[in-house]
C-alpha cells in the first residue's frame, strides 16, 4: 500500500483581548471613584475638623522626631504645648491656643478700647490746659488774676479753680453777687471751653464760716448754689453754649481746698471741670441714661476728640 501524504495545516487566530467587549475599562473606572471616594473623605474630614485639631495636625509634623520618639504632648491637644526647636530639642515654644481663644482675639476688647479712648482724651485735656495757661499769660485781664487760677487735671477731667483772696473776693461779703473782675474772668473762661466737645460740670464752695442765723434758714449751701449758679449766667454770658453744661451744684464747705484751715479765703472758689468721657457718662447714669455697652459704640466716641 502507498504511504499517504498527511498535510498538516496549522491555522493561527488572532484574538482581540477585549476589544469592544472587553472589561479594561472597568479597571480603569473603578480606580477613578476609589480615587474620587478618597479626595471626598478627605475633603469631609478637613470640613469636619476643628481649627484647634488641624492646627495641631499642622504642629505634630512640624515636630522633631527626636522629640516625638521621646514622648510628647499630643500634638492635637487643645491646651498641649508644643516642644522642640532650635538647639535645646526639649524647648517649649508656644501653646496651641483653643479655637475660641483664637476667635475671642478677633473680637474688640471693650477694655482695651475704652483705655486708648482715656488716653487720647488725656492727652487732648492737657493740650486744651496748655492754651488756657498761654491763654491767661496773654490776656492782660487774666493776667492779673494768674494766682487765682488754679488749673489740674483730676480723675473727671481738666479742672479750673476761681479762688478768692484774702483782699480780692470774687463775690460779695454773703452774697452771691460777682465782682467786675470775676465776672472778666468768667467771660474769658467761656469763650475757651466751646473748643473741645466736652461736658461742663459748676460746683460753687463756701468756706466753714457759718452763718449768724445758722443753718435753719440761709447757708452756705444756698449761697454756694445760689454763686455756681451766677457763675453759670456769666459763662454763658461769656460766650459757651449752654448745652455744653451738664451738673451745676452747690457743695458749700463739704469739699473744702485748704483741709487744714477751713476758714482760709481760698476755700471760697468756683470749680469749672471740663469731664473727661468716663465722668460724662457716670454723671448720666445717676440720672437713668445708657451706657456704653461695647467696644463697636466706642470708636465714636474717639473720633470726636480727633476731629477737635
Amino acid at each position: 500500500m502507498a504511504k499517504e501524504n498527511v498535510r498538516i495545516v496549522v491555522k493561527r487566530i488572532n484574538k482581540h483581548a477585549g476589544g469592544h467587549h472587553g472589561g479594561a475599562w472597568k479597571i480603569a473606572y473603578a480606580d477613578f471613584v476609589t480615587a474620587m471616594m478618597a479626595f471626598f473623605l478627605l475633603m469631609w474630614l478637613l470640613g469636619s475638623t476643628t481649627k484647634a485639631d488641624l492646627q495641631g495636625i499642622s504642629e505634630y509634623f512640624k515636630t522633631p522626631l527626636k522629640v516625638a520618639m521621646q514622648g510628647g504632648s499630643g500634638a492635637g491637644a487643645s491646651d498641649s504645648v508644643l516642644k522642640g526647636g532650635g538647639n535645646d530639642m526639649t524647648k517649649k515654644q508656644g501653646q496651641i491656643r483653643r479655637a475660641e481663644d483664637i476667635d475671642a482675639r478677633k473680637k474688640p476688647d471693650l477694655k482695651t478700647a475704652q483705655e486708648e479712648v482715656a488716653k487720647a482724651e488725656l492727652e487732648k485735656l492737657k493740650e486744651l490746659k496748655r492754651r488756657i495757661e498761654e491763654a491767661i499769660d496773654a490776656s492782660e485781664t487774666l493776667r492779673q488774676f494768674k494766682k487765682q487760677l488754679l488749673l489740674d487735671i483730676t480723675t473727671e477731667g481738666l479742672r479750673i479753680q476761681i479762688v478768692d483772696e484774702q483782699n480780692r473776693p470774687m463775690f460779695a461779703s454773703s452774697k452771691a453777687e460777682l465782682q467786675p473782675y470775676a465776672r472778666q474772668i468768667l467771660h474769658e473762661i467761656g469763650q475757651l471751653l466751646n473748643d473741645v466737645p466736652n461736658k461742663i460740670s459748676l460746683s460753687g464752695h463756701t468756706d466753714a464760716a457759718p452763718y449768724p442765723s445758722g443753718e435753719r434758714y440761709y447757708s452756705n449751701w444756698e449761697l454756694s448754689s445760689d454763686r455756681a449758679n451766677a457763675s453759670r449766667r456769666e459763662l454763658v454770658s461769656g460766650g459757651m453754649k449752654e448745652e455744653k453744661l451738664l451738673r451745676v451744684v452747690g457743695l458749700s464747705s463739704a469739699v473744702l481746698f485748704d483741709k487744714d484751715n477751713p476758714l482760709n479765703p481760698i476755700n471760697r472758689r468756683i470749680s469749672i471741670i471740663i469731664m473727661n468721657k468716663k465722668a460724662e457718662e457716670e454723671t448720666i447714669n445717676d440720672y437713668g441714661s445708657a451706657e456704653v455697652e461695647s467696644a463697636e459704640d466706642v470708636p465714636a466716641v474717639a473720633e470726636s476728640f480727633s476731629k477737635s
